[in-house]
């Protein structure tokens, strides 16, 4: 089913619908279909749809702007996926932010029950729910450590990423406070947002499944970086070297980063990697952290 051109929807709709859908897409003309036809089949529309091609040679521009007029489209060349993000939210205008990966798919009632979620809850700043994995075209089931919660997240945050870009709901507000994704990390740039946003505020979780997470093709891009945590102790240095933290998270945050040094500098060991090695070293030296419990 599809809905109708959102231009054509009345002010009064309008101020009812207060969210847009970002989709960033690099090459993924193959999987776009599915991503903006799940958001279009939504039981509560959203008010806009921007898809950032960020540089893709796969004719994914043209085929979005013939076959969804009402999609707005902006291209850039190749900045990767923080880049896209952030221009998605600088080109759009709802008070709330909702993201999509190119390769997932929403359920219809996701945005429904999050909009539902912020009634019950006025004070709100940040909802997301639980996915359904699909890995490789099979239903998976998540191991422990990835399963999701609501409140106070931050020591969650740290070990890995505990929100899905996907599944995420938010003001746009807040990322106006925290300056967005940093586009500098080509890899872990929502570990590093999760980490700023849930050291400053909880978040509300829906208990609930209400997309479908994608994964196990060449083009992910933990695929194409070995060694995730190297963006990850990058992302924790960040953390401690703007010093907002709670003497209690400054604490979680020097034992987590100990131990994604150690894990880090085995790996680069066995890699001969000395560079690797050194920056793993300086950032332990700079915290005054050491290698021991």
């Amino acid at each position: 089913m599809r809905f109708p051109v959102l231009e054509n929807l009345s002010f009064t709709q309008l101020m009812t619908l207060p969210v847009a859908v970002i989709i960033p897409s690099f090459n993924r003309k193959h999987t776009l279909a599915r991503a903006i036809d799940s958001v279009l089949n939504q039981t509560r529309a959203p008010q806009e749809i921007v898809v950032i091609d960020d540089g893709s040679t796969d004719d994914s521009s043209d085929f979005i702007a013939k076959r969804y007029p009402q999609v707005k489209l902006l291209q850039q060349a190749n900045a990767g996926v923080s880049a896209a993000r952030n221009l998605g939210i600088a080109e759009s205008l709802a008070p709330w932010l909702a993201f999509l990966d190119s390769d997932d798919e929403w359920l219809p009632d996701k945005l429904a029950e999050q909009f539902q979620a912020i009634t019950d809850n006025p004070d709100a700043d940040i909802i997301h729910c639980d996915e359904i994995w699909i890995r490789n075209g099979t239903r998976v089931n998540p191991m422990r450590k990835h399963q999701k919660r609501g409140g106070d997240i931050f020591s969650q945050c740290l070990a890995l990423c505990a929100i899905s870009p996907s599944a995420v709901v938010l003001r746009r507000s807040l990322l106006q406070e925290c300056g967005g994704f940093d586009e500098s990390f080509p890899a872990c740039e929502d570990y590093d947002l999760w980490l700023r946003l849930c050291s400053r505020l909880p978040v509300t979780y829906i208990d609930k499944r209400l997309l479908r997470k994608y994964g196990g093709h060449d083009d992910q891009l933990s695929r194409q970086h070995w060694g995730m945590d190297r963006f990850r102790v990058a992302a924790l240095a960040k953390l401690l070297r703007v010093g907002d933290l709670t003497p209690e998270q400054e604490s979680m945050t020097h034992d987590t980063l100990r131990e994604k040094c150690r894990v880090l500098q085995l790996g680069a060991e066995k890699r001969e990697n000395t560079e690797l090695i050194a920056y793993c070293q300086q950032l332990l030296s700079e915290f005054g952290i050491g290698h021991g419990a």
